[in-house]
């Protein structure tokens, strides 16, 4: 478990490293590893935010 949890770690901090160094000029490879790392946080982000406007507007109704 924890060798899954540095694996996610190292993969999070190396995302972050390529999006700062795409927005100096980085290489192309590095733009395109800083896009898909904006794209999962996005995801990530509408995901977030779709599931907490399902908990706040469901509110609870039990069928008896």
């Amino acid at each position: 478990m924890i060798v899954l949890l540095l694996g996610v770690l190292v993969l999070v901090i190396g995302g972050c490293v390529c999006v700062v160094w795409a927005e100096r000029g980085g290489p192309r490879w590095a733009r395109i590893v800083a896009a898909l790392t904006r794209g999962a946080g996005e995801l990530l982000s509408s995901a977030q935010k779709s599931r907490s406007r399902n908990r706040s507007g469901s509110g609870d109704t039990d069928d008896d």
